[in-house]
């Protein structure tokens, strides 16, 4: 039996995404080896539910952040000694740490995101996640953090890079190219996605916004996407403002994934100048769609794109970024070339099959 614990499998974010499809995969290693699973989701609506990720269908139950309830119901599954505890969240671990207790036979995985780590747990998380058996991670600065600030031994650390959503690698690999928004701009396109949070101005949306303003004389046509919803969105429309750039700018928030698909397919160009990614799944959809993309040197983006070869890598500086875009901007060629070569990585690295198999074989060699 598999047991898998998860913050929350049905709301937008990264950390949901990859829980999603973490379930669908252990979903797929257990029926390969006739076991059964339960998944739990803490934040998730209460009751029994079902989800599917690149058409596998698998069941959960909600527990509507009632914390007790939830720790209750992990305590209820150790009893019948499972194969195999994994949690989505270093938040989890003092649960699964407490399976552990009453099921020590049980072999015990922590899957590790990105920030959360990047400075020394709660002492309760932290020692508990110390004695999980197997803790993930997407990138290896993540690994390499683990380390540093939560004294996780290197043998126990594993990396298990997310995989593009399947439903994303369809839509990028379907003989008709999705259609943006009608109110997308015409001309050349810098996309950029993510979550404008006050708490998240890692991302540096205001980087693209100052950029954009230092190329729009040189580069009249140059526009500047910006999707996803937010907090920080009044601040960032007040700097389009300030810099009258609001012809230049555009937002959008709440679109559907045929839409933002469309966005990928339309853009000349995705970047996303943040300092404190993970890992960066944004950069895979636009690889996928073989757009060539921006990032930073920072966190686990580099895991992701190849400097020169499938992207390119900047300092987080307004000038950096600057040049970064007009070298790709001036230059269709290597546009092109920068953009085949990230949908062949993509293919390559990053599919839900190749997930599947990295999950598999972490399993297979700890149970």
């Amino acid at each position: 039996m598999i047991i898998g614990l998860f913050p929350g499998l049905t709301s937008v974010g990264g950390v949901q995404l990859a829980g999603r499809q973490t379930a669908a995969a252990l979903s797929l290693v257990a029926r390969n080896r006739a076991w059964s699973t339960a998944f739990l989701s803490l934040n998730d609506s209460q009751g029994e539910q079902n989800a599917n990720v690149g058409g596998t269908d698998f069941a959960f139950t909600g527990f509507a952040r009632d914390k007790l309830r939830f720790f209750l119901g992990a305590l209820s599954f150790a009893r019948k000694r499972p194969k195999v505890v994994f949690a989505g969240h270093p938040n989890l671990a003092p649960i699964v740490a407490t399976m552990k207790m009453i099921s020590p036979h049980t072999r015990t995985i922590v899957a590790a995101h990105g920030v959360e780590i990047w400075r020394p747990l709660s002492l309760l998380r932290r020692k508990a996640l110390r004695r999980a058996d197997i803790v993930t991670v997407p990138s290896s600065d993540t690994a390499q953090k683990l380390v540093a600030n939560q004294n996780i031994p290197t043998a126990r650390i594993q990396q298990l890079p997310w995989p593009l959503d399947p439903e994303f690698y369809d839509l990028s690999h379907r003989p008709e190219v999705p259609q943006p928004p009608a109110e997308f701009p015409k001309g050349q396109t810098v996309l950029s996605v993510g979550r404008w949070a006050a708490n998240e101005r890692y991302k540096g949306a205001d980087l693209l916004i100052g950029a954009v303003g230092e190329l729009s004389t040189d580069f009249p046509e140059l526009h500047l996407v910006l999707v996803g919803s937010g907090d920080d969105l009044p601040r960032l429309r007040q700097i389009v403002e300030a810099l009258d750039l609001s012809s230049k700018v555009h937002f959008f928030t709440e679109l559907s994934r045929q839409q933002l698909a469309g966005c990928y397919a339309a853009a000349e160009i995705f970047a996303l100048p943040s300092t404190g990614e993970g890992f960066g799944l944004v950069f895979l959809e636009a690889m996928a769609f073989g757009k060539p993309v921006i990032g930073t040197k920072m966190g686990g983006i580099p895991d992701v794109v190849e400097d020169r070869r499938d992207g390119l890598l900047i300092e987080p500086m307004v000038h950096a970024l600057s040049d970064a875009l007009k070298n790709l901007l001036s230059n269709s060629a290597c546009r092109r070339e920068l953009g085949r070569r990230a949908k062949e990585r993509v293919e390559r690295e990053f599919t839900f099959e190749r997930f599947q198999q990295r999950l598999a074989d972490i399993i297979s060699c700890e149970s």
